[in-house]
Order: C-alpha cells, then structure tokens, then sequence
C-alpha cells in the first residue's frame, strides 16, 4: 500500500466497501494515510471525514462497524477496494447500503460454507454433531436420507406448500452435499458439469 498516489485528491483516495460474503457494495469513503494506518491496526474500517475534518471509525457511535477482511488496489494506485463484513447497517437512514439496498444473499457463498463446514466434520467427527453421526452411519445411511428428502420436496411441492418445500429443500441440498463429501466429489465438480450441459 506504500505505493498508493494520495496526491490526485489532495491526501486522499476514493475506498469502496465491499460486503467479502456477497460482494455487495456498501458504502464509499476517502482515507487518508493515517485512516489507512488505523484500519489494518484495528481491523475496523476508519475513514477521513472531509465534513468534521479528523479520522472517523465506522460505527464510533452507531455501534455498526465493519470488520475489515482484505484490500487492493486499483490499477492507477488510486482508490482501494476493501473488503469488509457489515456489522449492522452501514448507512446513517439505517439503510443495509449507502445505495439504498437491501442485504443480498451470495448462494454460492452460502453453499461454499456450508461444504466446508461439512468437510471439517468429517476431519473432526465432533462429538454430537448429526454430520459425523451421518459419516460413521456410512453411504447407505447417507443415502437413504438423501431419497428421503427428495421424496418430502416433492411431496411439499405437490401440496403447494412453499414454507415446507424451502425448508425441505434446504434439508436436500445438505443431504446431498453430505453425500458428496462421503464420496470425494465437490460442489465445483457439479458445477464443471453444470457448464459443460450449459455449452
């Protein structure tokens, strides 16, 4: 970051705050070096307020801070992309974005997550928890949980009822991927073959 140019805005550089869940872009604030400085110490987003003219720390009195996660910048060495999670939200009209947006949902994201809470399961196999009580009971357990579900889906779907075919969805799609897992095979091994179909 020593190489940012703080001289095309008289100190300043132009940061956009991007959600490191969903990509969703929340807010955009200046920095100078010393806010720069201040955000990788305290891992919280800390702006130069060009109205009250001194650093200010988002959320200093909202309590809705961001988590600083990552930064880069752009190709000119002038502005900065930062990624953040959004404790709260981060516009003053207590709006989710500066932009007037509601909060998204990355599904990717989520599915991500989850697999990887999945695999660490099946490295840990904790105690009590109902994924490693499905690893040790094997594929055909895991299976039969997977036709179960599929069944109750269509079930839910048939009787038009939507709250219980998202929640049985969702129990689907975590069968499933539990079902991957037991077999070595990845959500980006679905997705490889999704594309392929698409072409």
């Amino acid at each position: 970051m020593d190489k940012l140019n703080f001289d095309k805005l008289s100190g300043l550089v132009p940061a956009v705050i991007q959600d490191v869940r969903t990509n969703q872009v929340l807010m955009v604030g200046f920095m100078n070096p010393e806010a720069l400085e201040k955000t990788l110490a305290d891992k919280k987003v800390t702006f130069w307020s060009r109205t009250k003219k001194r650093l200010w720390q988002k959320g200093e009195t909202s309590g809705n801070y961001l988590e600083y996660v990552a930064m880069q910048k752009d190709c000119d060495n002038d502005s900065l992309l930062i990624k953040a999670i959004p404790h709260g939200p981060v516009c003053h009209t207590n709006q989710f974005t500066c932009f007037g947006e509601d909060e998204t949902v990355d599904v990717g994201n989520v599915l991500c997550r989850l697999e990887e809470t999945i695999c660490s399961r099946k490295q840990m196999m904790p105690e009590g928890s109902y994924t490693s009580k499905l690893f040790k009971e094997g594929t055909p357990r895991i299976a039969q949980k997977v036709g179960e579900e599929g069944v109750e889906v269509a079930l839910a779907s048939v009787l038009g009822d939507k709250k219980r075919l998202t929640e049985e969805s969702a129990d689907l799609l975590f069968h499933l991927l539990v079902l991957l897992r037991q077999q070595d095979l990845t959500l980006a091994d679905i997705t490889k073959e999704l594309q392929n179909r698409m072409k």
